[in-house]
């Protein structure tokens, strides 16, 4: 009967924030983005994906990132390190390490080509060291794809890469209790096959990440 008197009016911003102290009730906020580690970079590529986060097709678009998480009580870090196909929003790989480092990035990369030998697609990062390696731009040259990198400053030009994260941590770390940093991960690993498997989208007509690259097949 509440809640249908709540349906039936409208009410003030404050009002409803008044109502929510009262029952208890608290907002998961997303915690902004965290300092990377400042390196030099042997080259930079521009930025041709130009905030463009659309696709007609499978493989046409990868964008990457690597996120960090960290718990009371264990003085390590966990990284992770996804690529995210933009047609239909699904991780198509990713590692997790205890150490952001290069090997983070390229294991994720090399199992990426090894799933889709034929992709090549516009493969788009921030200006993060693993990046604007010599290394990594030898695999990007060998692979056959076109390197895209946001601006200096410029989380939106990865946009869509950081809005999952977003919403990871938002649905399944913030406001957790983890005993350690490998339950962490576990759960991580888990919360990504529900998110490509199960989570649907309304930008993808109500359907999961894979559900709907299945229509495309």
């Amino acid at each position: 009967m509440f809640i249908n008197k709540l349906n039936q009016k409208s009410f003030s911003e404050g009002y409803i924030h008044r109502l929510m102290n009262v029952l208890g009730i608290t907002a998961r906020i997303r915690r902004k983005k965290v300092n990377r580690i400042r390196v030099k970079p042997e080259y930079t590529k521009e930025n041709i994906l130009a905030r463009d986060f659309t696709a007609k097709a499978p493989n046409e678009k990868w964008l990457t990132d690597v996120t960090e998480f960290s718990i009371p009580g264990d003085n390590r870090k966990l990284y992770l390190s996804p690529i995210m196909d933009i047609y239909d929003n699904s991780i198509i790989e990713y590692e997790i390490s205890f150490k952001n480092n290069n090997q983070l990035v390229f294991k994720m990369f090399d199992r990426a080509i090894q799933k889709h030998p034929d992709a090549k697609p516009i493969f788009h990062s921030d200006r993060g060291f693993q990046y604007t390696g010599n290394i990594f731009k030898s695999k990007i040259e060998e692979a056959g794809m076109v390197q895209s990198m946001s601006r200096v400053g410029k989380c939106i030009d990865n946009g869509s890469m950081e809005g999952f994260f977003g919403i990871l941590k938002t649905e399944m770390f913030y406001g957790k209790k983890f005993k350690t940093l490998e339950e962490l991960r576990e759960k991580i690993i888990q919360y990504i096959k529900f998110y490509n498997e199960k989570r649907f989208q309304k930008g993808l007509g109500c359907m999961a990440p894979l559900e709907y690259r299945n229509h495309a097949s």
